[in-house]
């Protein structure tokens, strides 16, 4: 972890223990290289299953447990049992990884990492799907060298959700004002310069303070490359409202700077996650599946699908 504090870049650019695609390291080789094949790339592997309707498919119940799935080895695994041809041959939309936003992110993190590029797993909130509201939304940030500094991509939205939700922004470029960070939205929420029921899932479904605080707690923990599922949660982040002291809160400000700070806060960002209980992921961690709330213990060996 000394390179984080060090060299930022280099540590960025080295895989996790959840992106390291390991066995199937081979899958990477001879991809493409720029963004934007790199995404219609992912678009063919991966569906995510709210937005399956678009593609003319239902995702069968039954192979919705692959949203849990943390690791890019286990989700390389099964996109090749699905579909053993090479990763840049488009799948039909039923032979496709089933997964989320923090899927397709984590891919596109993972195999930038594998070309030698500076990427990271960022939560926070979507202003393009949706008029006067942010949508709890995992995107990749990676480093334009060129231009020396970090660049969101959003590797879920095609041509089909983009002409669906009428996606206008440079979804390979976000304007920051169309992406909060999850601590630019903690930030604007206790600064009470927004309602925090214009954040989380939809307008018409879950939302509130509680998605604000689950996005920070995954950001964070996304900087020092612990990149979890969206329905993952741990310590600050279930713990209920009312029951927040000052403190806690006060930390969690800290946090939010930390989390959109340059690249010279890696050694603050590394300690204020390594040395806070309130902040680090624990070994056993609940995740709230489809099929109810499991408990979850990370340092076992993540089953096959």
């Amino acid at each position: 972890m000394r390179e984080a504090i060090v060299n930022p870049l280099a540590y960025y650019a080295s895989q996790s223990y959840v992106t390291d695609p390991q066995a199937y390291a081979r899958l990477f080789e001879n991809l493409p290289t720029t963004l934007p094949e790199l995404c219609q790339l992912i678009q063919g592997i991966v569906i995510h299953p709210y937005e399956a309707r678009l593609y003319g498919v239902k995702v069968p119940r039954k192979r919705l447990h692959e949203l849990d799935t943390r690791k890019v080895e286990l989700m390389l695994a099964r996109v090749h049992e699905l579909d053993s041809r090479p990763l840049a041959l488009e799948r039909s939309p039923d032979k496709r990884l089933v997964g989320n936003c923090r899927d397709f992110a984590t891919m596109l993190c993972a195999i930038l990492r594998y070309q030698g590029l500076p990427a990271r797993v960022r939560s926070g909130c979507a202003s393009y799907f949706e008029p006067d509201f942010f949508t709890d939304h995992v995107v990749c940030e990676y480093w334009k060298g060129e231009e020396q500094r970090w660049a969101l991509v959003d590797a879920q939205i095609d041509d089909v959700q983009r002409r669906a939700y009428q996606v206008e922004v440079d979804t390979y470029d976000i304007p920051r004002d169309a992406f909060l960070l999850a601590g630019e939205a903690w930030q604007v929420y206790r600064s009470g310069g927004a309602d925090p029921n214009r954040f989380g899932l939809s307008s018409s479904g879950p939302r509130g303070i509680s998605f604000i605080r689950s996005g920070l707690m995954r950001d964070l923990a996304a900087l020092n490359k612990q990149e979890l599922l969206c329905q993952d949660v741990w310590a600050l982040g279930e713990v209920e409202e009312d029951r927040l002291s000052e403190d806690d809160l006060t930390l969690l400000d800290r946090v939010a700077t930390l989390t959109l700070a340059d690249n010279s806060s890696g050694k603050e960002l590394y300690e204020v996650y390594e040395n806070e209980v309130r902040l680090r992921v624990p070994p056993v961690i609940k995740c709230y599946t489809q099929a109810g709330v499991r408990v979850v213990n990370l340092t076992a060996q993540e089953k096959p699908l």
